[in-house]
């Protein structure tokens, strides 16, 4: 990493490392209280935000009835190919809400009290991407893998 040199005084030496400029993307969460940081960038925030997308149940929020999930009314049904179709809908529709990426696969599986979905988003502009293993459970509810 390249450091920068600043002189204080007559000879005084202070190195300063440059600041990182890969960053496209800043946010601020404090749902996770094992982070020390409360900063997220790129990925992290936009996987947070897509959570909290999951995290709401359709009709749920005030003034916006059209946003959040419909896995959470799903969860007791049995995977048929017309409930697998409404679900990968619904996540496809989630993610595409999301600007900052695009999501290139899409996998969803049925266990014994609920889904296991697996998403590959990718960072719009670039060829980052980044892998999201979300549990739904008709007991513990949304877990993240």
């Amino acid at each position: 990493m390249p450091y920068k040199n600043i002189e204080i005084g007559e000879k005084q030496v202070v190195q300063q490392s440059a600041l990182k400029q890969s960053q496209f993307y800043r946010g601020f969460s404090t749902v996770d209280p094992t982070r020390t940081e409360n900063t997220l960038f790129d990925f992290d925030i936009i996987k947070q935000d897509i959570l909290n997308h999951f995290n709401t149940r359709k009709g749920e929020r005030v003034m916006n009835p059209g946003f959040g999930s419909v896995i959470w009314s799903l969860l007791m049904e049995p995977l048929t190919e017309e409930i697998r179709t409404i679900l990968k809908e619904d996540i496809e529709a989630i993610c595409n809400f999301d600007p900052r990426v695009v999501p290139t696969q899409l996998d969803v599986v049925e266990y014994d009290s609920g889904f296991l979905i697996e998403i590959t988003l990718q960072l719009v502009g670039t060829n980052q991407s980044s892998n999201m293993r979300l549990t739904f459970d008709q007991k513990v509810g949304l877990t993240v893998q």
